[in-house]
C-alpha cells in the first residue's frame, strides 16, 4: 500500500510539476519548516512530497498578495516628517526701502558764511561771481585765478557752461551742472531752480546765476543788468522761495533777497549753474 501511495504521488508530481515562487518568502519559509518537522517519520518522504506540491500550488497566491502590497507602500504618501527648512532659508533678507534712513529734511532758511568781493573791473563779473560762490564753499581764490578757466575777456564771460565748467575746476567731484532757461521761465523751470538752490546750499555750495534784465528785490530795491550780469547765490528762506544774492557790482549794496520766481524771470535767454 505505501509502494502504491508513493508511486501515485511520484506520477502527480511528474504530471503536475510545480515550483516555488522566488519572490514568496513565506512560502519558502513554510516548505522548508514543514519537511523539517516531518523528516523523522516513517512516511516523511509522502508527507513531504504532498506538503511541497500543497506549497507550490499556494506560492503564486502568495506572490501575488506580497505584489500588491508592494505595490501599495510604493503608491501611499511617505509618512516620516519633512526635514526642517534651514535657518538660511528661512531666513528673509530685510526689505532696503524699510531698512534704508530717510534723507534729512532741508532746513527752512540756510544761509552759508562767505566772504565778499566787489569786481575789479566793469566786465569780470563773471570771476568776481564766481569767487564769492567758492568762498561760500570755504575755496579761498581770487578773481583774476579765476579769468582762465571761464575764458573770461573784456567782453564778458560768454555763458553759464563757462561758469559751471570753472566751478568745478576748483570743487571736488564735479557737482555742479548748468540749468539753461532758454525762454520766458515756466512754472516747472521755477520750481527746478528752487530745488537747486536748496540743494546746492544744504551741500554747502554757492550757486552762479547769469542774469540781464531788471529785478526788484523784496526790499523794494530795483537792480538794472541790460547787458548782462552774474551774481552768487549764497542762501535761501522760506523752504527756498526766497534767495540770498551776493551782487559784486555795487560794493555799497552786498547783499540782499529776491523771490525764486524773480530770479528765473531775471535768467530767462540765459542760464545758472547749481
Amino acid at each position: 500500500m505505501k509502494h502504491h501511495l508513493k508511486r501515485q504521488l511520484r506520477r502527480l508530481a511528474t504530471e503536475r510539476p510545480y515550483q516555488i515562487v522566488a519572490g514568496s518568502a513565506a512560502a519558502l519559509v513554510l516548505a522548508s519548516g514543514t519537511g523539517a518537522l516531518l523528516a523523522n517519520t516513517d512516511d516523511a518522504p509522502v508527507r513531504e512530497q504532498t506538503t511541497t506540491v500543497a506549497v507550490a500550488e499556494l506560492a503564486p497566491r502568495l506572490g501575488e498578495v506580497a505584489t500588491r502590497n508592494q505595490q501599495r507602500i510604493a503608491a501611499s504618501p511617505s509618512t516620516s516628517p519633512s526635514p526642517k527648512p534651514s535657518a538660511k532659508a528661512t531666513s528673509a533678507k530685510p526689505d532696503p526701502d524699510l531698512t534704508r534712513k530717510a534723507a534729512p529734511k532741508p532746513p527752512s532758511t540756510k544761509v552759508l558764511d562767505y566772504t565778499y568781493e566787489a569786481q575789479t573791473a566793469y566786465w569780470n563779473c563773471g570771476p568776481a561771481a564766481v569767487r564769492n560762490a567758492l568762498s561760500a564753499s570755504g575755496v579761498e581764490t581770487t578773481q583774476d585765478a579765476m579769468v582762465a578757466p571761464l575764458g573770461a575777456t573784456e567782453n564778458g564771460t560768454n555763458s553759464a557752461e563757462d561758469t559751471t565748467r570753472g566751478l568745478n575746476q576748483m570743487v571736488k567731484g564735479n557737482p555742479y551742472r548748468t540749468h539753461m532757461i532758454p525762454g520766458a521761465a515756466t512754472p516747472a523751470q521755477m520750481d527746478e531752480l528752487q530745488a537747486d538752490v536748496v540743494k546746492a546750499i544744504t551741500d554747502g555750495r554757492g550757486v552762479v546765476a547769469n542774469i540781464a534784465g531788471d529785478a526788484t528785490d523784496t526790499d523794494g530795491g530795483w537792480h538794472s543788468f541790460p547787458g548782462g550780469h552774474y551774481i552768487a547765490v549764497v542762501g535761501y528762506k522760506n523752504d527756498g522761495r526766497t534767495v540770498r544774492i551776493a551782487d559784486s557790482a555795487n560794493p555799497s549794496l552786498p547783499g540782499y533777497w529776491v523771490s525764486t520766481i524773480d530770479l528765473a524771470n531775471w535768467m530767462a535767454t540765459r542760464g545758472y549753474s547749481a
